[in-house]
């Protein structure tokens, strides 16, 4: 590419795009060294679709504090699928019991940490 690079005008397009790859080699490279990286960002972008989706609906949540709230639930909502649980029925256990464990334990309801009611008595 560097090669190529030097036979290009300056204000090719061609260049400026090769000059841009160039320059964060490091992090377009980086899925070399880790097989965790994806070549591509389309998971990400089909996480953010619903959110894109419904952003006339985001402008009704009545307050910045609000919107503050919606990105918080959109946050533990999207953490739940990625730990292969059931938002709606983590949301429901959740909201259920919450009122009922002690502060110190709410760290058990996280998306991650969360085993049913029923999971938590078989295992007792």
């Amino acid at each position: 590419m560097r090669d190529n690079r030097s036979k290009l005008s300056k204000n090719s397009d061609m260049a400026e795009a090769m000059d841009y790859m160039l320059k964060a080699w490091p992090a377009f490279a980086a899925f070399l060294d880790d097989g965790r990286i994806c070549l591509t960002n389309n998971a990400a972008e089909r996480a953010l679709r619903g959110i894109a989706l419904g952003r006339k609906s985001w402008l009704f949540a009545g307050s910045d504090r609000g919107g503050q709230r919606t990105a918080f639930m959109l946050s533990l909502i999207g953490t739940a699928k990625l730990n292969n649980i059931d938002p709606q029925a983590w949301l429901a256990d959740v909201l259920a019991r919450i009122a009922d464990i002690p502060q110190n334990r709410l760290h058990e309801l996280l998306p991650w940490n969360w085993r049913t009611a029923e999971d938590q008595r078989e295992a007792a």
